[in-house]
């Protein structure tokens, strides 16, 4: 089979698409052919080097993705051609994937490959930091870090339909215009003053932040409400600064860690959730963009763009 791999670490050179052998199956595993994978940074960063790799090179990224059986190795629950997708099994950016049969969803006929391609591990992240971290409740006011990113429109969308209002921060006005067209009722910049225009919207603070930025965390417990809830779940921009205990006690706020992998802990967790998003997407709740798509054989390309930060929507690579 062909694959997207990389046998040394460093920028998008390093990619090569190459004949590498074809996945061997160990007993609780099925064979998929891939039909549309998912573009995450977590691929740069193994790219690079930041993420431990197990095996040898050459290395093969990628965990997202949908395609068909092909192979059932003698699991009666599986037939060939049965339409599935993953969340969280490696080795994706290759024709054939060998996915371990508790990590597998059952794909809908209404949803596309490309759909949950484009939608399960951002929409897994969403789902979980709308119901889980933070119960979100009607009136609710939200405040979204990133909210033109992946995770930051379907958790837009999410909120949205669960009644809460929506501020949302970015880095451009083009990026705010999107983060509106999904739903966003007020979205400031980052470099203007945010925290004041925030409090001339809610001068009590927001009930709850969604913190993906890291470096922001100060800021965001300075616009929470008394009682209020801060979700930090990513460090893109760097490492937060120390949080005070005292501050907490006396403000009576709370910071929440959140990491999808603690919420897809078994196959009856994962199918669930991915059913709900699929659910809420047939049903119109959730809308995606049209991602950006690149041939798997296009992979540098593919990562240049993700890296260039000009895509507001989602990159999938096609076999």
């Amino acid at each position: 089979m062909k694959a997207l791999t990389f046998s040394s670490f460093g920028n998008s050179d390093v990619l090569e698409y190459i004949e590498v052998p074809n996945p061997k199956l160990k007993t609780d595993e099925i064979l998929v052919e891939m039909k549309a994978i998912g573009l995450n940074y977590a691929d740069v960063y193994r790219r690079k080097g930041n993420y431990h790799l197990k095996g040898t090179p050459p290395f093969i990224a990628g965990y997202e993705g949908a395609g068909i059986v092909v192979n059932t190795n003698n699991h009666p629950e599986y037939k060939i051609g049965d339409r599935v997708a993953f969340a969280d099994v490696p080795f994706a950016n290759a024709e054939l994937v060998a996915v371990n049969i508790n990590h597998v969803l059952p794909l809908p006929e209404a949803i596309s490959f490309e759909t949950a391609a484009s939608i399960l591990l951002q929409g897994l992240t969403a789902h979980y930091l709308a119901t889980d971290s933070h119960k979100t409740a009607k009136g609710e006011t939200v405040l979204i870090h990133a909210v033109a990113g992946g995770v930051g429109q379907f958790l837009t969308q999410i909120s949205k339909s669960l009644g809460a209002n929506v501020i949302g921060l970015t880095s451009s006005p083009d990026k705010a215009k999107v983060a509106i067209e999904q739903g966003a009722d007020h979205v400031f910049l980052y470099n203007e003053d945010w925290k004041s225009d925030i409090f001339k919207v809610i001068p009590n603070g927001v009930d709850v932040v969604y913190d993906s930025i890291g470096s922001t965390l100060t800021d965001s417990f300075e616009v929470t409400k008394e009682c209020g809830q801060v979700v930090f779940f990513g460090m893109a921009g760097g490492d937060p600064e120390p949080v005070d205990p005292r501050m907490l006690m006396d403000t009576s706020k709370t910071l929440t860690g959140g990491d999808l992998w603690s919420y897809l802990n078994s196959k009856k967790e994962r199918i669930k959730r991915a059913n709900q998003l699929f659910t809420w997407i047939i049903e119109g709740k959730i809308t995606l963009s049209e991602p950006t798509s690149f041939k798997l054989s296009e992979g540098k390309l593919a990562h240049d763009y993700l890296e260039s930060r000009k895509s507001t929507g989602k990159i999938i690579l096609i076999p």
